[in-house]
């Protein structure tokens, strides 16, 4: 039985991770055709850093990923905070609003978004796709910080009071610090929700603004270059080794943790 479920567990990474492998090691062909091997080379990486329409499409996706990121999260944060201060039947109420944008179609967002856009005259651009991108994040942060939420002491603020401390001072000194876990999940989520979207961009978006989900998917229409397999193979190496330091980072913790806790036991 464990055999089997190590092979079905292989079979789902393979699954997976085949494709993305598979993308690695054709930005490394020497042929643009995907169907032969042309030998290895990196020109590819060298042709992608002088084309100004990637970089400036990569630019764009990055700015704009951070930036929705940051604000969704401060919002999403504080907004987690009010609905977990409310009572039951609001709360309820509000919490299926704020899911819509999660469970709505992403076409439906996208031209809902568009069309009050002209109904409000505001020009599409760069700031329209801001503030769309932060429109569909902030759902994700809240769904990430209000279960940290529901594991405090709902007193702990209170208690913080008591020994002095004022209301801001509690909320940044104890009750953000236990958050945090939820908070930094909330930021990751946003921005990779951000990175990630294509169909809320595209509506959303105006003249001379492209991320990169446009910029590839406008290049489809005529081939996709090898440039982007490039462009693929950085992201992904820096979305990997992000993650292992992050890893290492929690596993260190643990051990200092461990190392206190051996270091306090009483001797008997």
């Amino acid at each position: 039985m464990k055999k089997l479920r190590k092979a079905y567990i292989g079979l789902i990474m393979v699954f997976l991770y085949a494709p993305i492998l598979l993308l690695v090691l054709y930005s490394f062909n020497d042929s643009r055709s995907r169907a032969s091997w042309g030998g290895f080379t990196l020109r590819w990486y060298a042709e992608l850093f002088r084309d100004r329409a990637i970089l400036s499409a990569l630019g764009t996706t990055l700015s704009i990923g951070l930036l929705a990121a940051a604000i969704s999260t401060l919002l999403g944060t504080f907004g987690a905070i009010a609905l977990f201060q409310m009572r039951r039947r609001p709360r309820r109420a509000l919490l299926s609003v704020v899911n819509l944008p999660m469970l709505n179609s992403e076409v439906v967002t996208g031209v809902s978004l568009m069309l009050l856009y002209a109904l409000l005259h505001v020009q599409l651009g760069y700031a329209t796709l801001l503030l769309s991108h932060i429109a569909f994040c902030v759902p994700y942060v809240v769904l990430s910080v209000l279960p940290k939420l529901r594991q405090l002491d709902p007193h702990l603020s209170e208690a913080a009071q008591d020994l002095g401390a004022t209301p801001m001072q509690g909320f940044l000194r104890v009750v953000l610090p236990d958050i945090m876990p939820g908070v930094f999940s909330g930021f990751v989520m946003a921005l990779t929700m951000s990175i990630d979207d294509f169909l809320i961009s595209f509506f959303t978006t105006g003249s001379g603004v492209s991320n990169l989900s446009i910029t590839i998917y406008t290049m489809a229409k005529r081939g996709i270059s090898p440039k982007i397999n490039a462009l693929s193979t950085i992201i992904f190496a820096c979305v990997f080794f992000l993650l292992i330091g992050l890893n290492l980072q929690d596993l260190r913790k643990e051990a200092r943790a461990k190392a206190k806790v051996e270091s306090v036991r009483i001797p008997y």
